[in-house]
């Protein structure tokens, strides 16, 4: 029997679901996802550091179903680029925030390591540019132990 591979198309975004945000008020959510696993192209497992930062409008974010997504990745077959995009764009339909800002740090793979980044306030990701603290680049320093 032919094992089923499963990729990108398989990233299934009714997992993630939302909490009434309770304020209407502005804040900043910060998560960090320290053991995301994935496989990489050649079914190989990828591992990176996922950090989230969330401005909610009416929703946010239900921990238990983003560990649940987290936990589907691990048998998706897919590259970090694709995955970084599907990841961004299943947050911004299930929560419709204010802001996202998505930031991959993957550990090394053949002594080559990357970082990808998505943030909504980018004017080519449909944003205004309103918030444009990523101008600076202030939280730029990553490290990766090799």
């Amino acid at each position: 029997m032919e094992k089923k591979i499963l990729t990108y198309k398989d990233i299934d975004a009714s997992i993630l679901k939302g909490l009434p945000n309770p304020t209407g008020e502005a804040y900043e959510i910060k998560i960090k996802i320290p053991e995301f696993t994935f496989l990489g192209v050649k079914e190989q497992p990828d591992f990176a550091d996922v950090f989230l930062t969330f401005y909610p409008k009416n929703k946010i974010i239900e921990l238990k179903s983003l560990k649940q997504y987290v936990y589907h990745l691990r048998n998706i077959t897919v590259s970090y680029e694709r995955l970084i995009n599907v990841f961004y764009d299943h947050l911004m339909e299930v929560y419709e925030p204010e802001r996202v800002r998505v930031v991959m740090v993957f550990n090394p793979r053949g002594g080559i390591s990357s970082k990808l980044t998505i943030d909504s306030d980018w004017k080519v990701r449909g944003g205004n540019e309103k918030f444009s603290d990523w101008k600076s680049n202030l939280e730029d320093q990553w490290s990766v132990t090799l």
